[in-house]
């Protein structure tokens, strides 16, 4: 069963390997919205909706959106950190990355799919979580009601 709305934020470690900076702890998260996302190097998916993800980051920054990807590989080849390390450069993912190889942080946020994204609000509860092809615009909406308030 997927995390629930209200649900609050699950920590962030266990992941292999953090790039793009260390693991943002809880406490360094308090009082901010944070979108978690979930991606991986052999998701086209993952790639056609990256340009989304980084736009709110800049676009959300500004107002306090904290962005953490989660790197949760498919197969065998895309827990080589070398080719994700890659990837962040290509895909313009900037914000801490944590590279998840035993899904230890996937499975502590009831997820199994990538893309998944994982919205909380500025007290840390679940706000809105979407996953797949749709899951993209599905939280278009949730991103900006959040803003809104």
């Amino acid at each position: 069963m997927p995390l629930r709305t209200g649900t609050p934020m699950p920590d962030l470690s266990g992941a292999t390997e953090w790039l793009n900076g260390e693991c943002p702890s809880l406490d360094s998260l308090a009082g901010y919205p944070v979108l978690v996302h979930f991606w991986a190097i052999s998701c086209h998916i993952c790639h056609e909706n990256m340009p989304s993800v980084n736009r709110w980051r800049e676009e959300y920054g500004t107002k306090g959106l904290k962005v953490i990807a989660m790197h949760m590989p498919r197969q065998e080849e895309d827990t080589d950190v070398s080719k994700v390390r890659a990837k962040l450069s290509e895909m313009n993912i900037t914000e801490p990355c944590g590279v998840d190889n035993m899904h230890t942080v996937a499975e502590r946020y009831l997820n199994q799919f990538v893309p998944a994204y994982f919205l909380f609000d500025r007290d840390g509860k679940l706000r809105s979580r979407s996953a797949g092809d749709a899951g993209i615009s599905l939280l278009e909406g949730a991103m900006k009601r959040l803003f809104e308030e």
